[in-house]
């Protein structure tokens, strides 16, 4: 089996020390996890450009487990896919069958050994699983296992659904059967793609929070690909086929695919966030293209909050759909005021003091020819602590503007996710706090609308109740646990104690 290479304790001082260990001012998704059953492929180097498509959905490691037989060849590292993988390591990764994965950190510090695919030993030989998501029950899980006496090697909760597989296989089941009996212990957010000597299992949890795709490559029907977003297909060339369904687990092996839904109460919940942000805009949900979905919620914010201006520009990337939405349906002209650095990247050097205090521009460029003297609307996707968004404000009035009215194309985030998304503690989120009119003072401008819940859900054109929108209400559709609600929701226990002083 090949091991990933360690990083050195000075790359690790690096880590730990840089400005990349700084919390970024978004939700970050938190993995992308893709698989392909395709013998005669090289599936390594199909898995590394599936990988490539998703690198969007994590930045911190890359992994892919290949099999070639009852062997597994794995190779897992921290840094970008295109910094992990190079011709030669992807050549020492045959196989008929890969996972890969790539991660941000939602459970679990930000080190190698944390780094997925996560691989199991297991009687009937290694089982290799990607999981984007997040269990609330871990506590109750890890004690399920350590009763089963279960070793663990990492801090993730993908590492303990490897291990609860694992375990009903070393009770004497098959791998079907030892898959869905673990999934009976575990609670939260997962699609899964779980690789095993004999075939490829994509599997999504009850309420569908992360999506997962399913696609054919080739004329040979037997080769499936599986993917978090439809862009890992387009990438090699795949067909979409459908999603894999909420409650839903296909086995795919040489004898084709076959499906299983083992929830007994199966209820799409898909993360809205996913629709306005997350995902890549030319990837599909619903029936459509990101892209043409938040052209729409442009659209339904400038019918909610129109504002006389000049010009619309919107932050890159994410926000520009929706500010071209909002240009269409309000009239007034779409031009880029923000350029985009796009190869900044994750980098191990410190910026000066000085460029730090010049704010954004090593991300995002003002263009001052086109904001002189002009009333702008900027529109984004979120706001979430409110620091960058101040900071593009000011770039913007240095830069000439005169008015400066931002529109936000989502509702306030007033609640942390539990289901996979590195949200900061609920005090920490600005719209949690703070009034409206208040965070347009904070952040400087002369005024601030988002899009209201209920546009933003009748803008998918699908059944409001089909999505997971907890961020924005505080409406978890999967029961958390009171100790893992305490670690986020501090400010709602804070003023339930107020109310209970007053009283």
């Amino acid at each position: 089996m090949m091991h990933h290479e360690p990083l050195s304790s000075q790359q690790n001082l690096a880590q730990s020390e840089d400005g990349y260990a700084q919390r970024p001012d978004k939700q970050e998704e938190a993995c992308g996890v893709f698989g392909i059953y395709a013998p005669g492929e090289d599936v390594a180097k199909l898995t590394y450009f599936g990988l490539y498509a998703l690198q969007h959905r994590g930045q911190e490691s890359a992994g892919i487990a290949a099999f070639q037989g009852d062997q597994v060849h794995l190779y897992k590292n921290m840094g970008l896919v295109s910094q992990v993988f190079n011709e030669s390591i992807l050549a020492e990764l045959p196989g008929d069958m890969a996972i890969g994965h790539t991660r941000y950190s939602t459970t679990g510090s930000s080190r190698i050994a944390n780094a997925q695919p996560a691989l199991v030993e297991t009687r009937l030989g290694k089982l290799a699983l990607a999981h984007n998501g997040n269990l609330v029950n871990t506590g109750e899980l890890r004690e399920h296992l350590l009763q089963r006496n279960c070793n663990f090697t990492t801090t993730t909760d993908s590492e303990m659904i490897a291990i609860a597989i694992g375990s009903e296989v070393d009770s004497g089941k098959e791998w079907l059967e030892a898959a869905l009996s673990a999934f009976g212990h575990c609670s939260g957010a997962y699609s899964l793609v779980i690789g095993t000597p004999v075939g490829l299992m994509g599997v999504r949890d009850p309420n569908g929070i992360r999506p997962l795709v399913i696609g054919t490559v080739g004329s040979h029907p037997q080769r499936y690909v599986l993917a978090s977003e439809t862009c890992g297909l387009d990438i090699i060339g795949a067909e979409y086929l459908r999603d894999v369904e909420p409650g839903e687990l296909v086995w795919i092996t040489e004898e084709g695919m076959a499906s299983f839904h083992w929830s007994p109460k199966p209820e799409r919940k898909l993360c809205i966030f996913e629709m306005i942000y997350f995902a890549r805009p030319d990837s599909i949900m619903t029936d459509e293209t990101l892209y043409s979905y938040r052209l729409k919620l442009g659209r339904q914010l400038a019918k909610e909050s129109l504002v006389d201006a000049d010009i619309v520009i919107g932050v890159p990337d994410s926000g520009i759909p929706a500010a071209i939405g909002f240009s269409q349906e309000s009239g007034i002209l779409y031009a880029e005021g923000l350029i985009k650095n796009r190869y900044v990247g994750r980098t191990f050097i410190q910026p000066t003091q000085s460029m730090r205090e010049s704010g954004i521009r090593m991300k995002l460029n003002p263009l001052k020819d086109v904001l002189l003297g002009k009333r702008v609307v900027i529109v984004d996707d979120s706001i979430v602590r409110g620091t960058t968004s101040r900071k593009i404000v000011k770039a913007l009035r240095d830069a000439g503007a005169t008015e400066v009215h931002m529109r936000i194309s989502s509702p306030p985030v007033t609640h942390p996710c539990f289901y996979g998304i590195d949200t900061d503690s609920q005090d920490q989120l600005i719209a949690a706090t703070k009034s409206v009119e208040d965070i347009a003072m904070q952040i400087g401008v002369d005024s601030l609308a988002y899009l209201s819940w209920k546009g933003m859900l009748e803008s998918t054109g699908e059944d409001p109740n089909s999505f997971c929108s907890a961020c924005f209400t505080g409406d978890y559709p999967i029961l958390i646990p009171e100790m893992v609600k305490r670690s986020k929701l501090m400010l709602e226990k804070m003023q339930k104690a107020e109310k209970v002083v007053t009283v």
